[in-house]
């Protein structure tokens, strides 16, 4: 259910009348039509009112508690959740009594209504009828002093949850370094009570990627740029690739470093389904298998090659040493325009610059956010175990997917414009994915597809691709001037988390994800199945 969807409602002072309400009407000697009566059933304007009133009461799925039960912060936080449903619910009652009741105003105004009833009798039910909608227009503004207040204790409630991961994850570490193993639990509670609240490090010099990254499927190319006479040169985790079409069309992917001496494979061509090596010729299957060796003969030689697979328009491979899982993560929504780029930057950086949006009325003032008003608080709001969620005040849903992707879906009315408070109640959307492939210690594969769900015909128009390309260009120089003066300080010691707050929640999540992944912990915080 949604809160802010209430908030913008619950103002609205004049009546939304049924589409199902009849009218008789009768033409006048002069051909002029004049209104005889206004009538329709109470239960008709509910059903076309359906769509916003229409709403279970939340009060029957809110789970009964111990009295007196001393919650902890994310039980309390799921009780700010049932708090805000239950206003949000509340608001939509009150804003459909003043609907009704200006529905009876229109009646007892028709002029059907005049034939049988004195004027006196009008002025009273008009009266009854002001001390109703009076007393309704205050609940009103009771009901929408709730929300905020319940949204303000839902982010509030968010910040301890997200306190609570950042110490959770310190005292973890501290337990588990403790050089004395007779370590009291006591001694354990000092240390945890002299922890600094709020607080990731991520400084230093950038480190060797753990290998417990590598056990994902990454995509690391789109399709529609792979001929079956092409190839795609990647790094990827500091080792050279190469990607082309096998002799059955599917794609695959080698070392690519010919087995013979060492020459870049991707200088050369493909023949039949093989990549030739253009130094003498050696061609090589999508498996790694040596098959032709011209003006010698033919030995068994192999070169490494990654588990490769096409999906939803991107080719994927598995880089890790562990069995690839079986299913591939979904990439919604479909295709659009699409653009590659070598970015000079760890992609752990770039990712933690996608997923903030705070920064944009600061940063983005030429390009996208230009005309954004700074506003006096930024929230994102996601669910307790998610990697996902949405900003607030901007109509943006947010999601990182793992191990290296951003996915977004903006409600706007025109190019450069936000529209709504969020994007359910936004009708066009821009919906935009980022791949941050780990190219290096220094270098990021950046991916980006954009699409617009209100035109597709964009892509068909002629040089429209070069000029997204050029407009995606320019944002991200915006960022990259600020991410690279980042790295520079990171690699001099500076901690580029040193003091995350309310709106670098979901940034904080990726962190506290990927720290957990290079502790190789059992078990990764933030799993969709949890």
């Amino acid at each position: 259910m949604n809160a802010i969807a209430t908030g913008a409602l619950i103002t609205l002072p004049f009546p939304t009348f049924s589409r199902s309400s009849k009218l008789r009407v009768k033409k006048g000697l002069k051909g002029q039509f004049k209104v005889f009566a206004v009538f329709g059933e109470e239960d008709e304007k509910k059903n076309a009112w359906g769509a916003l009133f229409h709403v279970e009461d939340p009060r029957t799925k809110i789970p009964l508690h111990n009295k007196g039960k001393v919650f902890d912060v994310y039980q309390a936080l799921e009780v700010a959740k049932y708090d805000l449903q239950y206003f949000d619910w509340r608001a939509r009652q009150d804003v459909l009594t003043i609907m009704l009741l200006h529905e009876k105003v229109v009646d007892v105004l028709n002029p059907l209504a005049r034939e049988y009833k004195s004027i006196g009798t009008m002025k009273k039910e008009l009266a009854e009828l002001q001390e109703e909608l009076e007393a309704a227009h205050r609940q009103v503004n009771i009901s929408e002093a709730r929300v905020s207040t319940a949204l303000d204790k839902l982010a509030h409630m968010e910040e301890l949850v997200n306190d609570k991961l950042l110490q959770d994850r310190t005292v973890t570490e501290v337990s588990q370094t403790s050089s004395s193993p007779s370590t009291s639990s006591d001694s354990v509670d000092i240390k945890k009570k002299r922890l600094p609240r709020r607080r990731l490090q991520v400084s230093g010099p950038v480190q060797p990627y753990p290998p417990h990254l590598k056990n994902f499927w990454y995509p690391v190319a789109f399709s529609s740029g792979l001929k079956d006479d092409t190839m795609i040169p990647i790094e990827c985790f500091e080792e050279p690739w190469v990607i082309f079409r096998g002799k059955d069309g599917k794609p695959g992917c080698v070392q690519n470093t010919c087995a013979h001496r060492a020459c870049p494979l991707h200088l050369g061509s493909v023949n039949e389904g093989r990549i030739q090596c253009p130094y003498h010729g050696w061609e090589f299957a999508t498996d790694g298998k040596c098959e032709k060796m011209p003006s010698t003969q033919l030995r068994n030689v192999k070169i490494k090659s990654l588990p490769c697979f096409e999906k939803e328009g991107m080719i994927w491979v598995w880089p890790g040493t562990d069995p690839p899982t079986v299913t591939l993560p979904s990439l919604e929504p479909p295709s659009g325009f699409k653009i590659v780029m070598d970015i000079p930057i760890e992609h752990g950086l770039l990712l933690d610059n996608l997923l903030d949006l705070a920064h944009a009325p600061f940063t983005h003032t030429s390009t996208f956010a230009k005309g954004w008003s700074v506003p006096s608080l930024v929230k994102f709001l996601t669910p307790a175990s998610g990697l996902q969620g949405y900003w607030d005040p901007y109509p943006i849903d947010m999601e990182f997917r793992p191990p290296c992707m951003v996915i977004s879906t903006i409600g706007i009315s025109k190019p450069g414009k936000l529209e709504g408070q969020n994007t359910k109640q936004c009708s066009t959307h821009l919906h935009q994915l980022h791949v941050c492939l780990p190219s290096s210690k220094l270098k990021t594969r950046l991916l980006y597809r954009m699409s617009l769900d209100f035109a597709p015909l964009l892509t068909h128009i002629p040089f429209m691709q070069h000029l997204w390309r050029h407009f995606a260009r320019q944002v991200l120089n915006e960022d990259l001037r600020l991410v690279e003066g980042q790295q520079e300080r990171m690699n001099n010691g500076e901690n580029v988390w040193n003091f995350p707050v309310a709106y670098d929640k979901l940034g904080v999540r990726y962190r506290l994800w990927r720290d957990a992944l290079e502790r190789e912990a059992k078990e990764l915080p933030f799993n969709r199945e949890n």
